[in-house]
């Protein structure tokens, strides 16, 4: 690669890297802004829901067994709710007979009800029953008042313990939290139970075991005959808690009766009874699986490390892997989010490095795509007056196939000039109009012709044409293409003289016959953009370029339309019958250079005379009288006027 070349490509390279630097700290700072907004938090909570629950966690061994007051209990009980608290104690005492270690009953009873009913209860209740109490913040434009409901005085004076059943829910409505009670219910469960922790983990996160209906339930009218409806020490050492729990889980669109959403709710779309709530804190509490939150700094580092890595990634390019290498690592964050929630029960979200992953990483590739289209445009700007459609766009996907400011390649070079031009424009010169027009009719069908032959127009020099074969895009038959493409434009040619005839012919004036002489070469020449800074073309230069052009100049001289070089000739003998004419020495070189044309009919015989005629002409050997001249113009016409030639040089050099 030259070094200009390299310097180029390593601007664009620190260019680009410039970019992808801004971009990753734009990212930094955006997210940092974003994180403070509530819709952030509430985004990270609900990857905190499908995180926590992809594995469908179970409650663990030895969990609260739940009471439930539930349809099958309504229609069998056959009394209207509330039920008496007599039957409440009815329960206690069966419960309690059964072996439970502690009962829980999650229903408020902190209103008066019938005397005998209260006395019942006020009986049954001792230091293993927690009733639930209930905390409301009422607030009003004058003022925020905190009530707090809790079971009746007797109650707790014949040793039942109060809890607060309260819980509080995020911005969605959704649990997710350990109550801020240090009476909260479940924490007094594990008091009662002698399972209770040092600290309470209030405020962390929830590990929710399954949908509703998880936790091991039994209805109320099963437990108040455990001995018949049950299994054996069914209750015995257990946890017991009582509370609503809807046969049918309420859908959360509906809502219901002391029932919440849960991160389970993200899958199922149910809501939980209120008890398995409580249930659900209670193991939490008690077997150390709450989950902490990430503070400030371990998030910042983690979405440090992401953009660090989204960088990385593109780095160098993007493309069909980076999506794959993108895929890969979304799925990373996601699955250490998850990991450390089990192997740490702390939760660092993957919404930061997630976002700011897919910031860096699709941000980048929008700006390469941007630039790979403007490439495009710029390609496809340059080369649409030069070479056909199809090559541009075979271009502009693969710009890799263009090497700009030059390069060392083969090419098969034409040139091609109408005979006679010149006196035709002296003829035309007080109508330049119809000259232009001649003009733009020849070169028209002969452009034309070019691309559609895959080669690369150079210039137009007044009524001349340069083109080129084998660049920019690699054509391994450059030079086949190119002796075909000069056949294709002297039959243009024809056609364009058969309508100026027939113009001519109309107006009663006299047509313009055009003749054109072509000159193809084929050898090592450097290609490129060429010119200045602020105007180039795409062009070739070399002592090959100089060759065609003296080619097309000479080929006049041997009464021939197309003179093709040695390399040429060669190149497509397999295809065409080539036939050499003379060697020739051509300004600038001191080696004479064989040139050759294409015949179309010649038999095998003829070929082998012409052969020994220039091999004659060679040795100098022929004379004007020679019967090969006659001889051979009547077996090839195509080069009778060549072999006309041939004699009358004859003829002059015998007269000197």
């Amino acid at each position: 690669m030259r070094p200009q070349e390299k310097s180029r490509q390593a601007g664009q390279t620190r260019s680009r890297h410039l970019r992808l630097l801004v971009l990753s700290l734009t990212t930094l700072i955006a997210i940092s802004f974003l994180s403070r907004l509530p819709a952030w938090s509430l985004l990270e909570l609900r990857s905190f829901d499908y995180l926590s629950t992809v594995d469908d966690p179970r409650p663990p061994p030895g969990g609260p067994v739940i009471v439930a007051i539930d349809e099958p209990s309504l229609a069998d009980i056959n009394a209207q709710w509330p039920w008496p608290r007599s039957l409440h104690a009815e329960l206690i005492s069966q419960l309690r007979a059964a072996g439970a270690r502690v009962i829980g009953f999650d229903i408020i009873m902190a209103e008066p009800s019938n005397p005998d009913n209260d006395a019942a209860i006020t009986k049954a209740v001792g230091p293993d029953t927690v009733l639930a109490g209930d905390e409301t913040l009422i607030e009003t434009p004058q003022a925020s008042q905190l009530i707090r409901a809790t079971p009746l005085p007797q109650l707790t004076e014949a040793g039942a313990v109060t809890g607060i059943a309260s819980v509080e829910l995020s911005g969605d409505g959704t649990f997710r939290r350990i109550p801020g009670y240090e009476d909260g219910f479940a924490a007094m469960l594990t008091k009662v139970a002698g399972v209770a922790p040092e600290t309470l983990p209030a405020g962390r996160l929830i590990q929710s075991f399954g949908p509703a209906r998880s936790y091991l339930t039994v209805s109320y009218y099963q437990a108040l005959d455990p001995q018949h409806l049950l299994p054996p020490d069914y209750f015995k050492d257990r946890v017991v808690l009582v509370g609503l729990s809807l046969q049918n889980a309420p859908a959360i669109d509906k809502g219901g009766v002391d029932a919440f959403a849960t991160p389970y709710t993200v899958h199922t779309g149910k809501l939980v009874s209120g008890v398995e709530i409580q249930a659900t804190i209670y193991d939490n509490i008690r077997s150390g699986l709450s989950i902490a939150e990430a503070r400030l700094p371990t998030v910042a580092a983690c979405i440090l490390v992401s953009v660090l890595l989204a960088a990385t990634t593109v780095w160098r390019a993007t493309g069909w892997l980076t999506i794959v290498t993108s895929a890969a690592a979304l799925l990373a964050f996601a699955a250490v989010s998850a990991a450390g929630m089990r192997l740490a029960h702390l939760f660092v979200s993957p919404l930061g490095p997630t976002v700011a992953y897919i910031s860096v990483v699709f941000g980048q590739a929008a700006f390469d795509f941007a630039e790979e289209r403007r490439n495009k445009r710029q390609i496809t700007r340059a080369f649409a007056q030069y070479i056909s459609p199809d090559l541009v766009k075979r271009l502009s996907n693969d710009p890799s196939q263009l090497k700009l400011g030059g390069e060392r390649r083969t090419l098969s070079v034409l040139f091609s000039d109408v005979r006679g031009f010149t006196t035709i424009a002296e003829t035309l010169k007080d109508d330049p109009e119809q000259l232009t027009g001649l003009i733009n009719r020849l070169l028209t069908p002969l452009s034309d012709v070019v691309m559609d032959h895959g080669g690369t127009i150079d210039k137009y020099m007044g009524d001349c044409i340069m083109a080129f074969w084998n660049a920019p895009l690699d054509d391994p038959e450059h030079a086949l293409h190119a002796v075909k493409a000069s056949l294709s434009m002297q039959a243009a040619i024809s056609n364009l003289n058969r309508e100026l005839e027939r113009e001519a012919a109309a107006r009663g004036g006299k047509p313009h016959v055009l003749k054109m002489g072509v000159g193809i070469n084929t050898g090592e020449c450097i290609v490129g953009n060429m010119g200045s800074t602020r105007r180039f073309d795409y062009s070739c230069l070399g002592d090959s370029v100089n060759l065609a052009s003296r080619l097309e100049g000479a080929s006049k001289n041997y009464g021939v339309a197309l003179l093709l070089g040695e390399e040429t000739a060669r190149l497509v003998a397999g295809t065409y019958t080539v036939v050499e004419l003379d060697r020739i020495i051509v300004k600038g070189r001191t080696v004479p250079s064989p040139v050759y044309t294409v015949v179309h009919k010649a038999e095998a015989e003829a070929l082998a005379a012409h052969q020994a005629f220039i091999a004659a002409k060679y040795a100098g050997t022929l004379a004007p009288s020679d019967p090969a001249f006659d001889r051979l113009a009547a077996d090839m016409p195509e080069l009778a006027g060549y072999y006309v030639i041939v004699r009358e040089a004859l003829v002059e050099s015998g007269e000197e």
